[in-house]
């Protein structure tokens, strides 16, 4: 038995946890940093760094009290994020892992935030004592700050290979919710919010054209569905409504229940809601299906589908791309909710074919705001 202690400080989440031999969650600890930067609308690197600072003792005893290890004497590994993410929240996990490394003379592994989504899909299927799913993949990593599409293979020697096939070339899918939610005046974040939404508006309401890109047709690019809804909500002179809203929000204050919101968004606001989350589900599912034509006409047909990041746990994602799977005769595997987001038991279950072959972080290991996965 392998026991891994993961930590994550990627962006705005402080998580810890304990994965044995890759397979098995004994904790998964994550303190949410959403009440500190909801009032400003997004994350605030600065205020990130800070917060990490203050949580990341009591988070990492927790993880180890939960998974019933006395100290991180008894683990057997220390895993961290390296990147990509915002420096100063990587640097904090970082030093904290290197020095609990050299305090216990514990081996540290480095790892890939985006590999750390990718293994998130194996351990949901490993913990419920299912079989991996076969390789070679295709992964669409979607989140707040990534939308990437890899191909997910395994060399001779036991290591994980990723190939890029797509990238955003601006916003993500998630920055992109949260920015069209701010737009409306439904806080942050918005993701969730305007998935709940979304299913009491007519998705063909307003039309979103098709996302047109030069060159690699497997990139993303939502900046433009985000300035599409800002012109109309400029044609319709929203904004004494959008203000209107804002004020009642915070007049109640606390967070509004569905019911609530729902009662403070007319029929056209719900509309576009649901006219823009179909726009980006379209894309995502579309240019997936095209990486899974594109393999399949070089001889590289993947035998399965990877859906995973936080974006992943949209009910309208998760129902489109199981439809398009289903078309292209595929297996779809994607985590449990709570794996979606960012988290630490992704890190070590990442960390944990590394473990395997004594791969260890160098005493110099730093932060790597823009670490490419391959």
């Amino acid at each position: 038995m392998a026991r891994i202690l993961g930590i994550e400080t990627s962006c705005d989440e402080t998580a810890a946890a304990v994965i044995e031999d890759g397979a098995r969650m004994l904790s998964n600890v994550v303190l949410s940093q959403v009440p500190v930067h909801r009032i400003y609308g997004g994350v605030v690197p600065e205020l990130a760094s800070r917060e990490h600072l203050r949580g990341i003792v009591p988070v990492v005893r927790q993880a180890l009290e939960q998974a019933d290890v006395p100290s991180v004497a008894e683990v057997d590994a220390i895993a961290v994020t390296q990147g990509p993410g915002l420096a100063g929240a990587l640097l904090v996990g970082i030093t904290y892992a290197k020095s609990l490394s050299w305090a216990a003379n514990k081996p540290l592994i480095a790892v890939n935030h985006l590999e750390g989504h990718v293994h998130a899909v194996l351990l949901e299927e490993r913990r419920h004592g299912r079989p991996d799913p076969p390789l070679p993949a295709l992964a669409l990593v979607v989140s707040g700050g990534h939308t990437h599409l890899y191909t997910v293979a395994r060399d001779s020697s036991g290591a994980y290979r990723y190939a890029p096939l797509g990238r955003t070339r601006d916003d993500a899918a998630g920055e992109a919710y949260d920015k069209v939610a701010k737009l409306l005046g439904l806080g942050y974040p918005g993701g969730p919010l305007i998935d709940k939404l979304a299913e009491f508006g007519d998705p063909r309401a307003v039309p979103f054209g098709p996302i047109r890109l030069k060159g690699n047709r497997l990139d993303f690019s939502f900046s433009g569905i985000k300035t599409a809804a800002l012109r109309q909500v400029q044609r319709q002179g929203w904004e004494p409504a959008i203000a209107a809203r804002v004020q009642a929000v915070a007049a109640l204050g606390r967070n509004p229940t569905l019911e609530e919101w729902h009662g403070l968004c007319d029929q056209a606001t719900l509309d576009l809601i649901a006219s823009f989350q179909h726009a980006v589900v379209r894309d995502l599912v579309e240019r997936t299906a095209a990486a899974v034509d594109e393999g399949s006409a070089a001889g590289e047909q993947p035998a399965s589908i990877f859906l995973t990041g936080g974006v992943a746990a949209n009910r309208a994602l998760r129902r489109e791309m199981q439809a398009a799977a289903d078309h292209l005769g595929l297996g779809l595997f994607a985590p449990a909710l709570a794996l979606c987001t960012d988290n630490a038991a992704m890190i070590a279950t990442a960390a944990f074919p590394r473990f395997a072959r004594q791969q260890w972080a160098a005493p110099s290991l730093t932060a790597e705001p823009q670490l490419p996965l391959q």
